[in-house]
């Protein structure tokens, strides 16, 4: 929900998500809004294309800024409708954030991303490196030993351990590497343990991620109060009680400082937002407007503000470092730019991915057709938008440049970009660390990332295996 007064919109709204949109309310259910669009009798390509371009007329942001095009041109509705919203592309407006996909593929997506597989995220460093960037607690591969910092050598897809580099030169898919989403299906993984090189074997799960990639914690300091760290993996339904238990955890403990982790967090659902803003800034900020929905000049009528609402465990922080990174999208921004006129904030890491816009879903009637649209653009409570680029690119916050190296575990010390948050709120200045030009925020690089309704860039590369 994007209010309490708002509630009656639950049913149908949609999320703040880089990678897909899910329903606000309770239910995680979304249905078609009303009026509805032209309704058609088939379920095929045309008919689709029919129903992309009824909804998009009427509910696109920039609607009249779609390009002109024949639907007869394209084979897909898919192709069609990139082809319609090619013109906000160019300047960063819509990289992919309006896409087709399927009842039960959406609202999975934001129950608790579940998903078929070995249970890690990796990455690409600038030396080619494959890392375990991210290895989910209680999953296949956490079990088998991979943890933050492994290093990828080698995958057996059944005819023997092929290096990394071999299959980039093959131009091998992920799906040939680590197969497809399949219960059961096994690879054998050679990884780069310390010093020493270990092979093992891990079978794909039904696995639902968990919303906190490390259990909320007070980490102490010499002779100041200590610091509340949170990281939230997802803005999904199984965040609530999460997020809820962990401000019940740290309340009670003097913390006014906070390091909130959101480093490969492409966003989720509105409601969660407003549940997280209410635990960090409802106290501060009680009554206050946190965020505004802007709609088409169609729609004017739905632009609704969404208040802080002070909560039992609601946090009075002063400070709030921010890890961030260029995955970092969407409900997480919304998080961070909404609470900016209250608290003093520091963004640690590298710039966001810019997603100022949030997305209704549109089912087609009868028919297992989702469309994920660009509906409505948010301001935070002073009136401030339009971060396309960004939330750096704004000039309204200071970033601690650092880069991700992978390594160490999250919350801790040995973590850099962990040490670096605590590093500003214990000295008020930004730590001197060699900077990466792959942390860099440009126009150009962002513009070079494969981001579509189901891909997140995390620098070089970033998936979920």
């Amino acid at each position: 929900m994007l209010s309490r007064a708002f509630a009656k919109h639950a049913g149908w709204l949609c999320a703040f998500l880089l990678s897909a949109c899910g329903g606000g309310g309770n239910s995680g259910s979304i249905t078609q809004p009303s009026p509805a669009p032209t309704v058609v009798d088939s379920c095929g390509v045309e008919s689709q294309k029919e129903f992309v371009i009824a909804v998009a007329q009427d509910w696109y942001l920039w609607f009249d800024e779609m390009a002109v095009v024949n639907p007869a041109s394209f084979n897909t509705a898919d192709s069609y409708l990139s082809a319609l919203t090619a013109p906000l592309a160019e300047d960063f407006r819509d990289l992919g954030f309006s896409y087709l996909t399927t009842v039960a593929e959406d609202e999975a997506n934001f129950t608790s991303r579940a998903f078929v597989g070995f249970g890690f995220r990796f990455a690409i460093d600038d030396d080619g490196r494959y890392l375990i960037s991210d290895a989910f607690e209680g999953a296949p591969a956490f079990r088998a030993g991979f943890a933050r910092g492994t290093q990828i050598l080698a995958v057996d897809a059944g005819d023997g351990y092929v290096t990394m580099r071999q299959y980039e030169e093959q131009d091998a898919s992920l799906d040939d590497i680590f197969g497809g989403s399949v219960e059961g299906l096994e690879r054998g993984f050679q990884l780069q343990v310390g010093s020493e090189t270990v092979e093992l074997i891990v079978a794909k799960e039904n696995l639902d991620v968990p919303p906190l990639a490390a259990a909320p914690r007070a980490l102490e300091r010499p002779g100041l109060a200590p610091v509340g760290y949170i990281h939230l993996r997802s803005f999904t339904l199984s965040a609530r009680p999460a997020l809820n238990d962990a401000f019940a955890e740290l309340a009670g403990q003097g913390i006014s400082d906070f390091v909130v982790d959101l480093r490969y967090n492409g966003g989720g659902l509105v409601d969660i937002a407003d549940l997280f803003l209410d635990l960090l800034g409802g106290a501060v900020a009680n009554g206050d407007v946190a965020y505004q929905v802007k709609h088409n000049d169609k729609r004017v009528a739905e632009n609704i503000s969404y208040v802080f609402d002070d909560q039992p465990a609601s946090a009075s922080p002063l400070r709030i470092a921010f890890i961030t990174s260029e995955a970092t999208a969407s409900a997480s921004e919304l998080l961070i730019h909404s609470l900016e006129p209250f608290v003093e904030i520091v963004l640690v890491g590298s710039d966001t991915t810019g997603k100022a816009v949030g997305q209704y879903a549109f089912d087609q009637r009868g028919c297992d057709t989702r469309l994920r649209l660009v509906s409505f653009e948010s301001v935070n409570g002073e009136g401030f938008g339009g971060y396309y680029t960004g939330l750096i690119d704004t000039g309204r916050f200071t970033l601690c440049e650092l880069e991700d190296d992978y390594s160490g575990a999250f919350g801790s010390t040995d973590d850099v970009l962990t040490a670096g948050a605590l590093a500003w709120l214990n000295e008020g200045t930004c730590p001197t660390r060699p900077n990466s030009s792959s942390t860099a925020s440009n126009g150009i690089r962002r513009a070079a990332f494969p981001i579509t309704g189901r891909d997140r860039p995390d620098r070089r590369s970033s998936w979920v295996q």
